[in-house]
């Protein structure tokens, strides 16, 4: 075996033990708070669990039950204090079979498993629009494409934490996104959202009148989540910096192989390098409706996408599915190291807990080695 073969391998190995020995570390605070527990009887905090979030519609309380159409859900059937209480991180993608990759990745990168006979449940099958996987404390569901499709999601992920009082959740976007005058595979946190005009602002119709709400993400958040590249180990480069929202796939991002295209490669060129001017590292599709929505819920939020072509060199996305794939995994390496890192690492918390090494089948549980269908990038 080679010196660098050797010592690629030592460095892998221990990673892996700094890993395992922080999951061990972890468990051993939850029986030590276990055992104390026992010791007072259980006792159980006697003030009402309440949810964090705020700003929330006031009709919500008069709802009964309250039906998330869209998830196949509802509060008449499901006990969301004992499905989903327990869920601190809320991650979102575009495809259903990128996420259900997520959970499983995610689940081993926490310590979870369950029977290797088990395959994960699409908790929201019966609505038939999006995919939802419960892995511990992880909750992974898929949005579709653009602003409409993710505000529908965010409305009834936010009801569903707000039914099932969970506290300070952290939502998280991951995806794929064009580059402006960055590397194809480099990962962008996002700072800022904003639209086609630059404005920091969702914008929508309400009763035929133009509402504003800001599009705002939760800066020490994307500091957190960068904080979690490893430039030495790392084979890519991770940034923050802000991102443009755009409606559409084509016209909308200035791209010349639309169906239709009534401007000159001038006039895409100068916008592209006035976006670049203005400090924007990437285009994508959702971030605007999500900002806002996560913002006006005071639930902290982040957009970790990877760039998979820079738009000053191109419109069309040539590079081959294999790398493509590869690609797509860098956000969510990311995000499941920042998960990880809240979840066992916070070593000053000794009341953080471990989730259960096995997840009930019956929320959506995790999974253990299963892969889900490869997905193309959006």
């Amino acid at each position: 075996m080679s010196k660098s073969n050797c010592s690629d391998c030592t460095c892998r190995l221990a990673n892996e033990v700094g890993q395992l020995k922080a999951i061990v570390n972890a468990q051993s605070r939850t029986l030590a708070k276990l055992v104390r527990q026992m010791k007072e009887g259980c006792k159980k905090d006697e003030e009402a669990k309440e949810s964090t979030l705020c700003g929330l519609n006031p009709c919500l309380k008069c709802l009964q039950p309250d039906i998330l159409y869209h998830l196949g859900l509802n509060t008449e059937t499901t006990d969301f204090p004992k499905v989903f209480g327990d869920v601190r991180f809320v991650c979102m993608g575009g495809t259903p079979g990128r996420m259900e990759n997520f959970a499983y990745y995610v689940m081993q990168e926490i310590g979870l498993k369950i029977n290797a006979a088990t395959k994960l449940r699409n908790i929201s099958e019966a609505g038939q629009r999006f995919s939802l996987f419960k892995v511990g404390p992880v909750l992974c569901a898929s949005h579709g494409m653009g602003c409409p499709s993710i505000s529908i999601l965010l409305h009834e992920l936010i009801k569903m934490m707000y039914h099932a009082k969970c506290k300070d959740p952290v939502f998280i976007r991951i995806g794929t996104s064009g580059g402006i005058g960055v590397e194809p595979g480099t990962v962008i946190i996002s700072s800022e959202a904003i639209d086609g005009r630059l404005n920091p602002a969702h914008e929508i119709l309400v009763h035929g009148a133009s509402v504003q709400h800001a599009s705002q993400l939760d800066e020490s958040l994307a500091d957190e989540i960068k904080m979690c590249h490893d430039p030495c180990k790392d084979s890519y480069e991770a940034i923050i910096g802000r991102t443009l929202c755009a409606h559409d796939f084509y016209e909308g991002q200035s791209r010349l192989d639309g169906a239709f295209c009534e401007y000159t490669p001038e006039m895409k060129k100068s916008y592209l390098e006035t976006l670049q001017s203005q400090q924007v590292k990437n285009i994508e599709m959702e971030s605007l409706a999500f900002a806002a929505l996560t913002s006006r819920a005071n639930i902290r939020g982040a957009v970790v996408c990877v760039a998979i072509l820079n738009r000053l060199n191109g419109d069309q996305i040539k590079t081959p599915h294999d790398v493509l794939s590869k690609w797509e995994k860098r956000p969510q390496e990311l995000v499941a190291r920042y998960i990880r890192k809240v979840l066992y690492h916070n070593d000053d918390d000794d009341e953080s807990e471990q989730p259960e090494d096995e997840a009930e089948a019956g929320a959506g549980g995790a999974g253990d080695t299963q892969k889900a269908p490869a997905e193309e990038a959006e």
